[in-house]
């Protein structure tokens, strides 16, 4: 039926993975302030900051809108690979697909975004402005820990 998808990007950055899985991992309320353009908020409804089975909500600018994301960390989180999985359960993006997973996995100079969707119907477009958002949310971040 080609309903289901899955988007793979992986952008070099200047500064070590580590830091990326750092900012996720224990300061992701910091990212509106890396990049108040794309992240404009972030709330912990239940469990802890980055654990397993934790509630939050991402408040974001997508192609130019605001939106947000309820999502639960869904995998465990690979500190040896430095990746972060979160399953969106609310939200924007549940308007155009019936699932919508996002993992970051970093390593020393590259930050591999995936996405893995299911469209609603075959006209559902492909989540590319997400796709773009993503990468150019890593190139801030990059833009910030590179410039101190």
């Amino acid at each position: 039926m080609g309903l289901k998808g899955k988007l793979v990007v992986s952008v070099e950055v200047k500064c070590g993975g580590y830091l990326f899985h750092d900012l996720y991992q224990t300061k992701p309320h910091h990212l509106s302030n890396i990049s108040p353009d794309k992240v404009t908020g972030f709330d912990l409804h239940e469990g802890g900051i980055c654990e397993v089975g934790s509630v939050v909500t991402w408040k974001y600018k997508d192609d130019g809108n605001e939106k947000i994301a309820k999502c639960v960390i869904d995998e465990v989180i690979d500190d040896e690979k430095k990746s972060i999985t979160w399953k969106v359960i609310g939200g924007d993006l549940l308007e155009a697909y019936n699932t919508f997973t996002v993992n970051i996995s970093c390593d020393q100079h590259w930050i591999t975004w995936t996405l893995v969707y299911e469209k609603k119907t075959e006209d559902t477009p492909e989540p590319l402005t997400f796709f773009g958002y993503v990468t150019d949310l890593t190139k801030d971040i990059e833009a910030h820990h590179v410039e101190k």
